[in-house]
């Protein structure tokens, strides 16, 4: 279901930081109500958290968040909107698939606009995703990647410079360049927009309702799940395992081996030893 985003006015300056995911929503607004709703309302919670208290920030805030509220109320029958555990893993899977398709064209090359929107918006997914704490080892490395190579890419192509796909081979030489690319944000003029879908013909869409999510089984912190070791797993613990399948599922899409079988092997070490692999 398509949403119509929130009439608001210009951002204040004081809040200019929350007008990317503003951005995203508004570009997901008629293909993803959960991105949309979920990057709003880390602009509440951002907006709130910086404001002044002027009054023309105030009026903005209370109007997203008008929104906010009547949007929970429309979509109270999407478990992705009313589920913590089921929002995350939503958001997770399609910050994931943004940010493995910009990879894939990046490492082989292409270097167009839209590789930097998609790098971009991963970023911008990955602070979405603070809002249920913080961020797995792997998000976090993402979420710097996506960032600097929104940069770099774009800052190249802006100076007329040719990128190097992929990682760049940190040399003696090399070391503080990368450091300050790793610190630097895309500049303003790069609109944080996801790609079109007919831009993205190897992206499936993410489920509103991912089927695996056992999610009634969270109302209790003591429910516990059994291996055939005898090994104690949380509720927790077979969720963390389910978004590593997914996110392998996912690797696979994008012909990515590798990360698929990494994740399929932390996803059984976990569900067998109750342990994390690194």
């Amino acid at each position: 279901m398509a949403l119509t985003g929130p009439d608001l006015p210009k951002v204040p300056v004081p809040l200019k930081r929350i007008q990317a995911h503003l951005t995203v929503a508004s570009k997901h607004d008629q293909r993803d109500n959960v991105v949309s709703y979920w990057c709003r309302l880390y602009a509440l919670q951002t907006g709130l958290k910086f404001s002044t208290k002027t009054s023309e920030e105030t009026n903005f805030l209370l109007k997203l968040m008008d929104w906010l509220e009547a949007t929970k109320k429309q979509l109270h029958d999407n478990e992705a909107i009313t589920n913590d555990v089921a929002a995350q893993a939503h958001l997770e899977n399609w910050a994931l698939k943004l940010f493995l398709y910009a990879d894939r064209k990046d490492r082989a090359g292409d270097f167009s606009n839209n590789v930097v929107q998609s790098f971009y918006t991963a970023q911008i997914l990955y602070d979405v995703l603070t809002l249920f704490g913080e961020l797995s080892v792997e998000a976090a490395q993402n979420q710097k990647y996506a960032k600097w190579k929104a940069a770099y890419i774009h800052n190249c192509l802006t100076n007329g410079e040719t990128p190097v796909p992929g990682p760049l081979k940190e040399t003696d030489d090399e070391s503080d360049s990368i450091k300050d690319l790793n610190d630097e944000e895309p500049k303003s003029n790069v609109e944080p927009e996801a790609p079109k879908d007919n831009t993205l013909p190897n992206v499936p869409s993410v489920p509103v309702n991912p089927p695996s999510l056992r999610t009634q089984s969270f109302e209790s912190e003591n429910d516990t799940h059994k291996t055939e070791s005898g090994t104690n797993l949380s509720v927790e613990q077979v969720a963390k395992a389910q978004k590593l399948i997914k996110w392998a599922s996912s690797a696979l899409d994008y012909d990515d081996i590798a990360t698929s079988v990494m994740n399929l092997q932390k996803a059984i070490n976990l569900l067998t030893t109750g342990q994390e692999l690194a």
